[in-house]
């Protein structure tokens, strides 16, 4: 049996990587560490949380001899780390937690698996650290709009699959890193921790960074899952400037596909690039969500488009992410599965089928935080 920690367990991404794991690997053992933090819900692991092969433990990843008890008591082969504070709007507010979390959070886990793994008769064989991050350390891309062409934008990437083209360049693995925000400041922090604990100590890492996920269980401070739950209570849908900001955008499932296949077969100390071959402008995706939740909720498709406001643009808003995954697809043959309008729909039904997960988390404490956070803009 293989023993796996998977930190962030209960959040957006984390959550959907723990069911994947627990029902895919019935002779793993999926160490579900996570501290529970406001966007951290056990509710969405119902559905495995009695799976034999499955255990919760509540703990801070800054906790470092925590941290150390737990490697120690379940005799860890692996650790896919998710845990971070990712939100830029909440970076900005507060960049000292994000260093805390990100960076000495990470560090706290690598000198736990560090201390551990090399203590083994085996030392690193058989163990891996696999980093989970963000496209934005790269910084911005430069773009262009095509004129007189309707979304989606399509174009051939390097990898032979379609992409929106809103520009002629992508963010490969070996750009240069060019972190805008304090929260992409700290996983560009991360993400060389990593790669350092690898070339100072010959820890089997892997790293990768990932665009902007959609799906079930994501907590509404982002987009997509903020704007279904206005739209269906036609509150006001708050963009950033004019909503010209571009996005590559892949679903969430597609992305614990790829965490597992390279987890399992990924190189050591390699970085690989996950993306959707999927750019959207801010604006043209929340047109989109607006004709799907209306058309699912029975009202006239587009009724709710009034609900558009824009709004101050956020400071250091980079203007366009593009993922170049041909990486990930020519060396471990994983592609995305679902094109956006097939993941939005499945993304929207989601949301509306399960209005109760919402309204659990919505009536608290980020009612207020919304309130506040769009009270002056």
């Amino acid at each position: 049996m293989k023993n796996i920690i998977i930190t962030g367990g209960a959040g957006f991404i984390g959550s959907h990587v723990v069911r994947l794991f627990v029902n895919k690997y019935p002779d793993y053992h999926i160490i579900n560490v996570d501290k529970l933090t406001y966007a951290g819900n056990l509710a969405n692991l119902k559905d495995i949380e009695n799976k034999p092969n499955y255990t919760f433990v509540k703990a801070d990843i800054c906790d470092f001899e925590t941290i150390m008890e737990i490697f120690k008591k379940y005799n860890v082969d692996g650790v896919i780390h998710l845990a971070a504070e990712s939100h830029v709007d909440r970076s900005i507010k507060d960049p000292f937690t994000f260093a805390q979390t990100n960076v000495m959070g990470t560090l706290s886990m690598l000198q736990a698996a560090k201390l551990t793994w090399e203590q083994l008769p085996e030392k690193w064989d058989g163990k891996r650290f696999y980093h989970i991050s963000t496209d934005e350390v790269y910084g911005a891309l430069e773009m262009t709009d095509p004129e007189g062409i309707e979304p989606p934008f399509t174009t051939k990437a390097s990898s032979g699959k379609h992409h929106l083209a809103y520009g002629s360049k992508f963010f490969t693995e070996d750009l240069k890193y060019m972190p805008h925000s304090p929260y992409s400041a700290s996983k560009a922090s991360s993400d060389h921790f990593v790669r350092a604990f690898h070339d100072t100590y010959g820890m089997p890492t892997i790293v990768t960074n990932c665009s902007n996920n959609y799906g079930p269980y994501q907590f509404p401070e982002k987009l997509i899952p903020l704007f279904i739950n206005n739209i269906r209570h036609r509150k006001p849908l708050p963009v950033y400037g004019k909503g010209e900001n571009v996005r590559d955008w892949l679903y969430v499932e597609d992305h614990a596909r790829a965490i597992d296949l390279i987890f399992h077969k990924g190189k050591i100390a390699e970085t690989y690039n996950i993306g959707g071959f999927n750019e959207w402008k801010n604006i043209d995706i929340i047109k989109v969500v607006i004709n799907t939740v209306d058309r699912l909720l029975g009202r006239k498709e587009g009724e709710d488009m009034d609900l558009i406001t824009f709004v101050t643009d956020r400071a250091g808003h980079d203007m366009r992410y593009a993922i170049d995954s041909s990486k990930l697809q020519r060396e471990l043959g994983w592609e995305p599965s679902l094109q956006f309008e097939e993941g939005i729909e499945k993304t929207v039904k989601w949301y509306l089928e399960n209005q109760a997960w919402m309204d659990n988390i919505t009536s608290g404490e980020y009612e207020k935080y919304y309130e506040s956070m769009y009270a002056n803009r």
